[in-house]
């Protein structure tokens, strides 16, 4: 007899390998690497200035606690897995979400760096990547699977959600749930960045994607003698 069960996560595999790779990292980070990750593998905008860019993309796999990791593995999950049904689930189009996640992550802190030239703050967390997916999600759920243009009106609504989100938290000072204050100019960074590579990278992925192969034409049977 056939096994019919569905599987229990039906998200594409490069999302779970997303959220796989995020709390991963957290577990490293507190029962290997200690406290000392921060200073190792954040980003900070001076040391950025100073040549220290590696912190573009480690501070990503860095979290200030259980429910910061949780949240943005939460986000992945949610707002990857629409990317990488776009992207494709074979290896190059899982590579190119990886790709697209990480660049992103490493614009929004970017971004965060020139608003914020010099200074000592330290940034850990996957939010700014995060917010890349929310561009890209929001992009393919406005296009009902596709991508919708860029300045479809279902897109700047949702845009203008997203952004104003974050400047409310910036007006408040923190988030529901997260101590300290929030990097809300990372995330509308990298909202933006993932709202414009989004169509780039999805062109890259189905220019790399093999075709299809065609299924042989069934040979006819020999008629009865």
């Amino acid at each position: 007899m056939a096994d019919h069960r569905e599987p229990i996560f039906k998200a594409p595999w490069p999302a779970m390998v997303l959220v796989g790779a995020i709390l991963g990292a957290y577990g490293l980070q507190v029962f290997v690497v200690g406290e000392a990750a921060y200073q190792r593998f954040g980003f900070s905008p001076a040391a950025y200035e100073a040549g220290a860019q590696f912190g573009l993309v480690s501070a990503l796999f860095v979290h200030g606690g259980l429910v910061h990791a949780g949240m943005n593995a939460a986000g992945a999950l949610a707002f990857g897995s629409p990317a990488a049904r776009l992207f494709g689930l074979r290896a190059s189009g899982a590579a190119i979400f990886f790709a697209y996640y990480l660049a992103c992550g490493a614009l929004a802190n970017l971004a965060f760096a020139k608003l914020h030239p010099g200074e000592q703050i330290l940034l850990v967390g996957a939010s700014g990547a995060v917010f890349g997916l929310i561009g890209a999600a929001t992009r393919i759920l406005a296009g009902g699977g596709r991508l919708a243009p860029l300045f479809d009106s279902r897109v700047l609504f949702m845009s203008a959600a997203w952004i104003g989100l974050n400047l409310m938290i910036a007006v408040l000072g923190f988030a529901p749930g997260l101590d300290g204050a929030v990097a809300w100019e990372a995330h509308i960074a990298g909202f933006l960045a993932g709202l414009f590579l989004v169509g780039p990278a999805a062109w890259l992925a189905q220019r790399l994607s093999p075709p299809a192969e065609t299924p042989p034409e069934p040979t006819p049977l020999d008629p009865p003698i």
